[in-house]
């Protein structure tokens, strides 16, 4: 199963030692930051937190703060994440390379953690937050090089959508095995994507990358298809054979790897069960059933 939901509060601890349990969480989950309480007393914080595959899910309740990534601290290869913040209560103002951002129930706000930044919450707010490698971003498009900080709205249309999910995801997460952890992951990224992609934004629209996206794109579209082949989808992109094997071999994979994991992480394409078993254990390495059995019985799975 995918980590239990863990939590982490500064109440009942000493003021010095709220502010660094506050940022010994922090650290653990994207990186290294000043806290800075302001004129309160005390800082009142609590976090909720969860793995699903490789993304990080942070539900977030703090009191008056402010957090800083400051220059002194940006460091190359370092906060290697994007963050996606809802905003669910209080205000925040959010300030990266010279622009500023009010934050207010209902916005959504995606940003490179790895670039001098500073948030400021006056009062009481709460936070649901997506922490996303980059490279998982990149293999979608992304250029992490040309983002900068995007505020979008969560109330209506994708982002709303894209919200309702990642809450969701939060609450199923401890009960996903492994392999539909990587799924939903996978669907979480698609969807918080989308009201990126309808802004504009992150995402070159020619040359290789935004093609491999396209490919992707369709493969998925079509998985059901069982005639899908690599005719079919360099035909539909309007590329060569060679060009489209040329995109997944760059990324340590063929066309036909690609098609079956979507394939598996679905149960679509397969015209029998040991058909799928077969696939499931090239590219996994176990039998499924062997999944079934840890889940139930407190087992391994058995290795191929």
């Amino acid at each position: 199963m995918s980590n239990t939901v863990r939590s982490l509060s500064t109440s009942g601890l000493a003021p010095k030692k709220q502010i660094q349990c506050w940022t010994d969480a922090l650290t653990e989950l994207c990186g290294q930051f000043d806290i800075d309480p302001l004129e309160a007393s005390s800082l009142e914080g609590q976090i909720n937190y969860t793995t699903v595959s490789r993304l990080k899910l942070c539900q977030i309740e703090t009191s008056q703060h402010r957090l800083a990534h400051p220059i002194s601290r940006a460091k190359s290869g370092e906060h290697p994440y994007v963050k996606i913040l809802f905003q669910t209560y209080g205000i925040s103002h959010f300030e990266q390379s010279g622009r500023r951002i009010e934050l207010m129930p209902g916005d959504c706000l995606a940003y490179d953690v790895s670039c001098p930044h500073t948030i400021i919450s006056p009062s009481l707010t709460r936070h649901e937050v997506v922490i996303v490698p980059k490279d998982l971003l990149e293999e979608r498009g992304f250029h992490s090089a040309k983002m900068s900080a995007c505020k979008l709205s969560a109330r209506t249309g994708t982002g709303r959508i894209a919200y309702d999910f990642v809450h969701a995801a939060f609450g199923e997460a401890q009960k996903l095995s492994p392999y539909n952890a990587i799924g939903v992951a996978d669907s979480l990224i698609d969807l918080l994507l989308l009201p990126l992609r309808e802004a504009g934004t992150m995402f070159d629209h020619g040359g290789p990358v935004a093609m491999y996206v396209r490919a992707q794109v369709f493969i998925r579209e079509h998985l059901r298809d069982p005639d899908l082949s690599i005719d079919q989808i360099s035909a539909a992109l309007g590329c060569t054979k060679r060009y489209l094997h040329m995109l997944f071999s760059d990324r340590g994979m063929t066309v036909s790897d690609y098609i079956w994991r979507a394939r598996l992480q679905n149960s679509w394409g397969f015209s029998s069960s040991s058909h799928f078993s077969r696939v499931f254990r090239k590219y996994f390495g176990i039998v499924p059933s062997s999944i079934h059995k840890a889940q139930h019985g407190n087992l391994s799975p058995d290795v191929s």
